[in-house]
Order: structure tokens, then sequence, then C-alpha cells
């Protein structure tokens, strides 16, 4: 009976490993991508209700090249990292911005785009650079680097609020409606909104932070990252890069 119960029990761990790998979307062909699903152009749904965008067709060539299967969860953008080390997912990628404190937490693949944090305000705004800001409401997405720039910036201690939301569309409604003064948001972001509402939006003249967009892994998944980027670096040689950043901003904003 003693072997028995040994035999039954190393059969449970086995069983348990396996599952576990199986989980991790590095074992089984199948990956799980996070994604803010209100990010555009980088990833969000259309009207169909289908998700699309920039991140998202990009994601979908590499794993192509990889031979896996893709599939994408939006999550609470704000819980993005605990997503990522619970084994929800297996990846970050939309418009995840490369950060040391980020660093910390996840491995990231080279940066793919280059980016800015910027302030939107109304079209018809009076402000125009950022110390205009002084004593004016301002929002922005919670736990987004738009928070880290503006935490870096001189101008934190001049504006009277800072209203945080779960995703950008959230903030610029409040925009529209003057409950904001300015919105600090990725660059990709409000230019994508401002060409589809000409005449709503604005930029300040001074933007917050220069930035990076990477893809994040879960830390210790270095095998899956050397196999990732492998594929990137092939999109980026044959030119599938080029063109999905074509169809997407007009151009090949792609770094290399």
């Amino acid at each position: 009976m003693k072997k028995q119960g040994l035999l039954i029990l190393l059969l449970t761990v086995v069983i348990s490993v396996l599952a576990g790998c199986s989980s991790s979307g590095s074992k089984d062909g199948k990956l799980v991508i996070g994604i803010d699903d209100k990010f555009a152009p980088m990833g969000f749904r259309d009207d169909n209700n289908e998700i699309v965008g920039f991140d998202i067709d990009y994601a979908k060539a590499a794993a192509e090249k990889m031979g896996r299967e893709v599939t994408f969860q939006p999550i609470d953008w704000s819980a993005k990292e605990s997503e990522l080390n619970s084994g929800r997912i297996d990846m970050i990628w939309n418009g995840y911005t490369i950060t040391d404190e980020r660093k910390e937490k996840v491995l990231f693949t080279k940066p793919y785009l280059e980016n800015s944090q910027v302030v939107v305000v109304l079209g018809d705004s009076s402000l125009v650079k950022l110390d205009d800001l002084a004593g004016k409401e301002v929002g922005l997405q919670s736990l987004s680097s738009a928070a880290d720039a503006l935490s870096a910036s001189p101008i934190k201690d001049k504006v009277a609020n800072v209203s945080e939301f779960p995703d950008n569309v959230l903030a610029l409604t409040d925009l529209k409606t003057k409950r904001l003064d300015g919105v600090i948001i990725d660059e990709v972001v409000a230019k994508y909104y401002m060409s589809k509402e000409p005449n709503t939006y604005k930029l300040l003249d001074e933007s917050l932070a220069p930035e990076q967009y990477g893809i994040g892994l879960k830390k210790g998944n270095e095998a899956l990252l050397e196999e990732l980027q492998k594929a990137l670096d092939e999109m980026n040689s044959d030119g599938k890069a080029a063109e999905i950043s074509t169809k997407w901003f007009g151009e090949n904003k792609v770094l290399k």
C-alpha cells in the first residue's frame, strides 16, 4: 500500500508539472497576449467589436513565424505585470513602454517603436505649453507611463489635480465634456484620435518624455524571448514589419 501511495503521489506531481508547462504557453504552441483593448491604434475594438490594431497584426505575424497560435486577452492594464507573473498571459504586448522599473519585473524584447508622452487639450483651448497646465485639471490612464512622465516633470506640482482613469477613452471623454483641461497620453494614441476627430483636439507644443515600446515576458522565460526576438528580426529583414507599420501609420516606424 505504501508503494502504491507513493506512485500515486509521483503521478500527481508529474501531472501538475505538465499542466504548469501547458499554461505557460511556451510548450504547447499557444501564446496568450495581454492587451488594453481601448488603446487605439495599437490594440482596440473596431465597429464590429473585433480586436484590431498595429500590435495585433504585429503579434499575429510574429506568431506565424514562430509556428504558434495566438490569443489576445483584454486585461486590467493596472494589473498587467501581475497577470504576466501569474501565468494567465504569456506576454504584455500593446504599447508597453520600456522603463527601468519595469525591467526589474519583466523581460523585454528590443524596442520596436518610438513614442512620447504628450498633452492633449481641446482644439479651442487657450493652453499652448506645459506651464499653462498650472492650476488646471489633468487626466491620465492609471499606472501607465503617462503617470511616470508626469511624476518626472516639474509641472506635476503646479497642476490643480490629477484624475486617473482605467483607460484613455474615458479620460478623453472627460476632456470633451470639459471636466478636464488636458490629458497626458501616448503620442501615437493622441494622433489616432486627432485623425478621427479633426479640430476636436490639439497637442501642447512641448512633450513630457520620449520613450520606446517593447514586448514584456515573464522573468525566466529567456527561451521564449529569444524565439520571439528572432521572429521580430526576421520581420524587419523581409519587410513584413514595414508592411504592417505602413498600414497603420502610413510609414515604416518600426525600429531595427
